[in-house]
């Protein structure tokens, strides 16, 4: 994917993205972009045309040339996910300050664009994975085996950038009684209905499973234990309000956050079931954290 704003009102946004793409680089190139790939560091420079030439990597002049261009400042950032593979870079070139001069990208930025490449990374392995089958059939949510495997991806996220993780399990209260009495129409049309709200009232970055017949996993990211409670009695409320076909229905759910009740992704998942144990002891439709 390209985007270049001068060359865009120069030679139009279609022309741009032709003249761009037309020119593929090769990883075993010594390009900056081939450099970052292979080793998944970060090169931040002033200047592309004074690069020495015992460095590990060089610049290709080739596409200014062709279009009348200067390629000056660069920050180059590896696409990288949780587990470390690289899937691509992120290019940034020319900075520019508040005159519209062209000036060096500003060191202190960096760990920022390194994790919004990070983020990128991850959306990029979403959707490779949910081309792979990840949704589940019934409630078009993502299935237990994704939520296996996010579920660590964003454990290794959550220790390497020491960001909040939480986890909240959700179990439809009495689910064989409405299977018993209404049918198994009703009970599946109850799960459709549940996975609809968890979407429509869960943020996009939230990441909702059904994690096996009527209980639900909820990944929450970058969400601390405070936030994780609150989500969860707003998503209590809002079932208890709705009406299924067989008629209203409740849910009780376990909230389990890292790092104060969990080390380890496994830790997580049992310290939510845990919670959402003892949110049905204590009586059903309420949420309980350990």
């Amino acid at each position: 994917m390209v985007q270049n704003d001068p060359l865009a009102r120069k030679l139009g946004e279609e022309e741009m993205r032709s003249q761009l793409q037309e020119q593929p680089l090769h990883l075993r190139e010594l390009s900056l972009a081939g450099h970052v790939a292979l080793t998944g560091d970060i090169l931040n420079l002033h200047d592309t045309y004074a690069i020495p030439p015992d460095r590990p990597y060089s610049f290709d002049a080739r596409v200014d040339a062709r279009l009348d261009y200067r390629t000056q400042s660069v920050l180059v950032v590896p696409l990288q996910d949780p587990a470390g593979n690289v899937l691509g870079v992120l290019e940034l070139i020319n900075a520019l300050d508040r005159a519209g001069m062209m000036v060096p990208f500003d060191a202190q930025y960096e760990s920022l664009v390194r994790s919004l490449a990070s983020q990128a990374a991850v959306a990029i392995r979403n959707a490779r994975l949910e081309d792979l089958s990840f949704k589940d059939a019934l409630t078009d949510v993502y299935n237990r085996r994704y939520f296996m495997v996010r579920m660590e991806e964003e454990f290794k996220r959550h220790t390497r950038f020491d960001e909040p993780l939480s986890l909240a399990l959700l179990d439809l209260d009495h689910f064989k009684e409405v299977n018993d009495r209404f049918g198994h129409r009703a009970g599946d049309e109850a799960l459709r209905g549940v996975a609809h709200l968890l979407l429509k009232h869960s943020r996009s970055f939230s990441i909702v499973t059904r994690y096996g017949g009527d209980e639900f996993a909820i990944i929450l990211v970058n969400t601390a234990r405070p936030g994780a409670l609150v989500y969860a009695e707003r998503i209590r409320a809002v079932i208890e309000q709705h009406s299924f076909m067989h008629g209203r229905g409740t849910v009780s759910l376990g909230v389990a956050s890292s790092p104060e009740d969990a080390a380890t992704a496994d830790d997580l998942i049992v310290a939510a079931d845990k919670a959402l144990y003892d949110a049905k002891r204590l009586g059903r439709n309420q949420v309980a954290g350990p």
